[in-house]
Parts: C-alpha cells; structure tokens; sequence
C-alpha cells in the first residue's frame, strides 16, 4: 500500500509518516523543510520537496498513491490572507484533484476546531453545532473554506474522512508548548481573566491513532468530520504550573482582565497591520481568547463511529514532552 503524506515535515505530519512506515506501508512525505526531510529520508521514509501551491508536482504525486492524507497547511494566529488561502485553499484544491486523478481509496483530512470559536466561552462543541458567522482569524477561514472544497469532492464522489484535532502537543512539539514555556521563562505569564479556563489538548501520536483509523473506518464515516481530543478536560494555568514544575522552572503571574486584554490586542493588530507592514503583534484577540475562554470538545462521534480512544494520557504526554525538552537542552 503507497501512502502520501502532506505537510509531512510538520509536528503531525513527521509522528504519522514515521509511524506508517513503521507499521509496512510505503510511504511518500512532501513539505518544504528539507533538514526535517532529510532526517525522514535516514529512517526510510521517501521525501520530497514541494508546495502544496504547486499543482502540477501535487498531480504528479497523487498518482500511484492508496491514500493520500493531507495535513499541510499554514497555520498561524496572524499572517497574510492571501498567504493562508494559497496555502489551505488552493493547496486543498490541489489534493482533491489528485486523488480524483488518480482514484485513490481514500483522502484523510486534518482540518481545526479553530474554526468553532469566536472570542467566547464554548463547552462540549459537537460537529454539528452552528460555526460562528464570521471566524476568529485567517486560518480558522481558510480552513473552513477547505472544507467546504472537501464536502463539494465527497459530492463529487471522492472517499473523504475530516479530523478536528485540538491543540496538538508532545516531544517535537514547536507550537503549543513551546509558546508558553517560553513566555513562563521570562519570568511573568499573563493570567487573564479568573484563572478558570477549561481547555482540551492531546497528544500528537493519538491524533496518528485516528488518522490511521480513518484509513479502514466504514462507509458511514465518509463525507464526516470528527473531533479529536485526549478526552480529559485540564484547566490551561494548573497545566502550565505542572510543565514548568517539571522542568524545574518558576515563575509568577501578571492578573489582567479580559476586556483590557482584549482592548490592548485589538489595538496591538491595529497598529501592526497600519504601520509596521503586518508584523505579528506580541498579543492578539485570538491569544487573549485561548487564554481566558474556556473551549473543550465533543468527541462521542470519533469514539462511537471510528473507535477512537485515546491511549497516551495527558500526564504521560506531558511527561514525554518534558523529557524531550531536557534532552534538546531549549
């Protein structure tokens, strides 16, 4: 069986190549971080350099290949709108007319649960539930306008299957984590708001484990989209305290309030967005929203109708990441 992986020098991209390889499929990565793809290439994956923008290497691609999963994308809380819709629009586009080109079995799509939320508070959101009628930034957009691309090329009979994975962490991790470690070691935090933030993470090689369940799930599943999480709701500050404790690293918080938080934001992207050419501002409204709105998932659908459970807690996750951040000496 020939696999084809996108965005395959990414945090997600990286776990799931390796671990297809590993379990005896031939596997394909494209990204653009060829040092990341070379060290795919030394365990045995083949790597190849290339744009998702570039659609006639991504048809050339497609071709021969079982499955293709698609979890390129440019994912970022601020940038270029045209830069997002290049990369998560018209590269979806590109995917979907590969895999009709080439008839492949199936397409497994990693898109956000960005896309549920709007600078407020949301608890147990189902796939189902109404999207906000304007999105909280440019990826959140661009992502919902991919999946619009997929829900047309399941109409137009393409094998689709959509996963929502939320906050995705763990060894390698160059986002999540690694954001708030780095705030923390300056010696102040941001607490904004009361402190009482419900948040859903998981951990990256459970996100792998639904991404392959999608490969075999039954027909009912095509055309759908599921939530993925670790399934265990953790307030975001007792998180934060936990991981710094584990790297034997402290540090205080600075208490702001929610409506001064988001006013000094709001103002922030103002000012980069009319006077330094887009620079991404130290503090946006979708940060401040992340760190003072509790947001969690439903993922009843991913558990009933994939058989997804999680199988790494949140503690060994963590722990895993720690151990990781020690040995790279960050």
């Amino acid at each position: 069986m020939k696999v084809l992986v996108t965005g395959g020098t990414g945090f997600l991209g990286q776990k799931l190549a390796l671990r297809l390889k590993n379990i005896g499929y031939d596997v394909t990565a494209i990204g653009r971080n060829q040092a990341i793809g070379k060290g795919l290439k030394e365990q045995g994956v083949r790597f190849i350099p290339c744009s998702l923008e570039d659609r006639d290497s991504i048809l050339a691609l497609c071709q021969g290949q079982d499955f293709v999963f698609h979890s390129g994308a440019l994912s970022s809380p601020w940038g270029k709108y045209e830069d997002f819709y290049k990369s998560n629009v018209i590269g979806t586009r590109n995917i979907i007319e590969g895999c009709k080109s080439a008839n492949v079995k199936r397409l497994i799509h990693v898109s956000t649960p960005s896309l549920y939320f709007h600078y407020d508070e949301r608890l147990d959101v189902k796939e189902s539930d109404p999207l906000p009628e304007t999105f909280v930034n440019h990826y959140a957009r661009t992502k919902h306008l991919a999946e619009q691309e997929i829900d047309q090329a399941f109409r137009d009979g393409l094998p689709v299957v959509t996963i929502r994975p939320r906050a995705i962490f763990g060894p390698g991790d160059n986002a999540i984590l690694p954001r708030l470690v780095k705030v923390c070691e300056k010696g102040m935090f941001p607490k904004i708001g009361n402190g009482s933030v419900e948040v859903d993470i998981t951990y990256v090689e459970n996100v792998v484990d639904a991404l392959i369940l999608c490969m075999n799930s039954g027909e009912h599943t095509l055309g759908q989209k599921y939530n993925i999480t670790n399934g265990v709701r953790v307030n975001l500050y007792e998180m934060i305290e936990d991981v710094m404790s584990r790297l034997g690293k402290s540090f205080s918080y600075k208490s702001i309030s929610f409506r001064k938080a988001f006013f000094i934001a709001k103002v922030l992207e103002y000012f980069s967005t009319v006077f330094l050419g887009g620079k991404e501002p130290i503090l946006t409204r979708y940060t401040v929203s992340v760190l003072s709105k509790s947001q969690t998932l439903n993922i009843e659908r991913a558990k009933k109708e994939l058989g997804y459970e999680h199988r790494v807690s949140i503690e060994e996750g963590i722990q895993h990441f720690v151990d990781w951040w020690k040995s790279n000496e960050h």
